[in-house]
């Protein structure tokens, strides 16, 4: 049976007149990893700074491991963690320093056996006697990745960990995140503005819009609700007769080039098009099939389209 790691409820946030974050309610399988996304000032960070305890509800309640956070909070700390590339550790220390800190902070056992473990796992043994301030944006990820497994986490809370990485380190972060969610049955919760990382590593999807939860699914699930692909067509034939038959039918289309035509219709509609020109005596050279991602669902909430994107 599927074990809760998180449970919200109804959790609210008001500064003054306005509702930050608006009775929002989610919850988070143990091993399950669900991205948090939404457009500048929907309540992601206002949320995340709430489940670490940073701020105050004004409304709702949290639960880690089915204890209220509220009443049990030092337990609940001891069972998180968090990891952003926005936090910064002492500079002018080693890795090994600043890691040691941390588990005194986090009252490790055999604190230099656990930092061992988690070093190799993420590739930085090198890195242990180097300063802080000297190493590459991929190597401080690492670090902080090192620093919010010190205490094991049940759950791990990520904002936007990835930023101004080069996409090689990326993917390499990436990986690890997936293996360490299978190895240790890891949750996260995952902030990011980048929808090939959420489409790549989450289970789940949760958007956030004026501070409510707008849509909720799988990547594919949400992607499935913009509806429309595009059809890219390389033909070797005349254009106009192209054109003449997607006028007919009523598919918007454009053309690149005199023989490239991108034409937006349903998915279903993909068979009867190639079909209908086919009949028409058009030789197609290529076909391309570019399906929504969880970026159109992005722009699609951004521009007011949410209510649309709940119904489906």
């Amino acid at each position: 049976m599927d074990t809760s790691i998180l449970t919200v409820s109804h959790l609210t946030k008001e500064f003054g007149d306005y509702k930050a974050v608006d009775a929002i309610s989610f919850s988070i399988k143990e091993g399950e990893i669900v991205g948090l996304l939404g457009p500048n000032g929907a309540g992601k960070t206002t949320t995340i700074q709430m489940l670490l305890g940073l701020l105050l509800p004004t409304g709702g309640s949290i639960r880690y491991f089915d204890r209220d956070f509220k009443t049990n909070k030092e337990y609940c700390l001891s069972h998180i963690n968090f990891a952003s590339a926005y936090s910064h550790m002492q500079g002018r220390m080693t890795v090994r320093q600043n890691l040691t800190i941390f588990s005194g902070l986090y009252g490790i056992q055999s604190p230099q056996k656990r930092i061992s473990e988690l070093v190799e796992i993420l590739g930085i043994e090198s890195t242990l006697d180097q300063i802080i301030w000297k190493l590459s944006s991929g190597q401080k990820t690492r670090v902080n990745l090192v620093k919010s497994l010190l205490n094991t986490p049940k759950i791990l809370l990520m904002d936007e960990p990835t930023a101004s990485l080069d996409p090689e380190i990326v993917d390499t972060v990436l990986t690890l995140i997936v293996d360490l969610q299978k190895k240790e049955r890891l949750s996260i919760l995952y902030t990011s503005h980048n929808m090939k990382e959420i489409e790549r590593i989450c289970d789940r999807v949760l958007f956030l819009n004026h501070g409510c939860i707008v849509a909720e699914d799988t990547p594919l699930g949400l992607s499935k609700r913009v509806g429309k692909a595009t059809l890219e067509i390389t033909f070797d034939s005349q254009k106009d007769k192209v054109a003449g038959y997607l006028n007919t039918s009523g598919f918007t289309h454009t053309f690149s080039r005199n023989h490239i035509v991108a034409i937006q219709l349903e998915e279903k509609d993909i068979p009867a098009v190639l079909f209908g020109l086919s009949k028409e005596g058009v030789w197609i050279t290529n076909i391309d099939i570019q399906k929504p991602g969880l970026e159109e669902v992005f722009l699609s909430i951004a521009r007011g389209d949410a209510n649309e994107l709940a119904k489906n």
